[in-house]
C-alpha cells in the first residue's frame, strides 16, 4: 500500500493535486479581507498617536499650572519682603526676599519645562499614521496601473 494519505486527509508528494488560482470572487474576497485589516491597523495607529499627544498636552498644562499658583506664593512674599523692609531695617526682610526670589527661580524653570511638553505634544495630529495612510494609497494606485 503506497497511499500518500495523512490521518488529515492531505496528499503529499508527486500525486498531489496543482492548486488552482483563485476565483476573481476569492481574490475580491482576499482584497476585502486586506483592506480592512489594513484600515483597523492605521485608525490603531491614530489613536495611540493622539493619545501620547495628548499626554504630553496634559503634562504641559498641570506644569504651567503648577508654575501659576507657585508664582502667586512668590509675589506674596515678594510683598512681604517689601513690606518688612520699609518697616524695619535689614534682617526679616532679607529672608523673606530669598525665599521670593528662589520661588521665583522655580516658577521659571516649571514655565520652561511646562512650555517645552506643551510644544512637543502639538498640535494633536497623527502624522505617522497619516504618512503610511498616504504610503498605502500610492502602492494602491500602483497596483491599479499594472
Amino acid at each position: 500500500m503506497t497511499d500518500p494519505l495523512h490521518g488529515d486527509g492531505a496528499r503529499t508528494g508527486a500525486g498531489a493535486p496543482k492548486e488552482a488560482d483563485p476565483s476573481i470572487g476569492e481574490l475580491f474576497g482576499r482584497l476585502t479581507e486586506h483592506t480592512t485589516r489594513l484600515v483597523r491597523a492605521e485608525i490603531a495607529l491614530a489613536k495611540a498617536e493622539l493619545k501620547a499627544k495628548l499626554a504630553k498636552i496634559g503634562i504641559g498644562a498641570g506644569l504651567l499650572a503648577f508654575a501659576g499658583i507657585l508664582s502667586l506664593y512668590a509675589l506674596g512674599k515678594l510683598l512681604d519682603a517689601a513690606a518688612l523692609g520699609l518697616a524695619e531695617a535689614v534682617a526679616p526682610w532679607l529672608a523673606f526676599l530669598i525665599v521670593g526670589v528662589v520661588l521665583l527661580i522655580i516658577v521659571g524653570i516649571l514655565a520652561a519645562l511646562g512650555v517645552k511638553a506643551l510644544k512637543a505634544g502639538t498640535p494633536p495630529t497623527p502624522e505617522r499614521a497619516i504618512d503610511n495612510v498616504k504610503v498605502d494609497v500610492e502602492e494602491i494606485k500602483k497596483g491599479v496601473r499594472r
